[in-house]
């Protein structure tokens, strides 16, 4: 394992930002991470005209606004949990500031926060798929509700556990962390060819399997759910074998923390 994970946090500063802000705190604990946060606005979210003065000045208090929460914010996780966390934001076209910042950076892990039912959106543009292309990372995907909590067990759950669902240097972190039993989902395509799956630890695995339809993930929704699943583990390339949905399909369809392995 690495002595030091870059972790960068992609946030609107709307929503979940504090729960997905938790979920990053207590990843980086597991794992041994450091942690930034980075806001970007575009101009046409603050300027509402072409005067230039009204937009100097509708600038110059969108940046006052935007300081004080990332302040509030750091206080909070400062003192709540002793996280120390480097915030940055800018104003400009979203997709090319985050590129930026990815590229300046260079994050082994990117996290993003989630709506309830649609996947996170800055100004209309599907984020979540321009993040999927530019990172080849681990991306984990917050969910607004029964996140990670800082200095608490995680409930782990694993979608078609394989070795390279595992080829993260931090999975045993994860692994370690986890409460007993873990729970493994398989979705197949054929009944008659169900297959162990491989998850490299001792502890207990509790296995489900669907069959691959159009209620799958519907089904998998439902017993992520009553299992109380605060992180499910899928990788990048289920998509290729046509094993599960879609990515993004889960990230809108799934109410669950994704962690996504590169």
């Amino acid at each position: 394992m690495k002595n030091n994970y870059k972790i960068l946090v992609l946030s609107d500063l709307k929503g979940n930002t504090t729960s997905m802000l938790k979920s990053t705190v207590r990843l980086a604990q597991m794992i041994g991470g450091s942690i930034e946060f980075f806001h970007v606005k575009s101009p046409t979210e603050i300027v509402e005209n072409d005067n230039q003065l009204s937009a100097n000045r509708a600038v110059n208090k969108e940046f006052t606004t935007t300081d004080n929460k990332i302040k509030n914010l750091r206080t909070l996780f400062s003192q709540e949990y002793n996280a120390d966390i480097n915030f940055t934001f800018s104003f400009g076209n979203v997709k090319s500031e985050i590129e930026r910042r990815i590229d300046e950076y260079a994050p082994d892990i990117v996290v993003l926060g989630k709506r309830k039912v649609k996947p996170l959106r800055f100004i209309g543009d599907r984020i979540t798929e321009f993040i999927l292309k530019k990172h080849s990372g681990a991306i984990m995907i917050a969910a607004s509700e029964n996140g990670l909590e800082p200095n608490k067990e995680i409930s782990l759950g694993v979608l078609n556990g394989t070795e390279t669902s595992f080829s993260m240097d931090f999975a045993k972190e994860l692994l370690d962390n986890a409460k007993e039993p873990l729970k493994s989902f398989q979705m197949i395509k054929n009944p008659t060819t169900v297959q162990k799956p491989h998850i490299p630890t001792d502890k207990k695995v509790l296995e489900y399997v669907f069959e691959h339809n159009d209620s799958a993930v519907k089904n998998l929704s439902k017993y992520v759910s009553k299992n109380n699943i605060n992180l499910l583990c899928i990788n990048r390339a289920q998509k290729k074998r046509n094993i599960a949905s879609d990515i993004t399909e889960m990230v809108g369809k799934l109410n669950v923390s994704l962690l996504v392995a590169n």
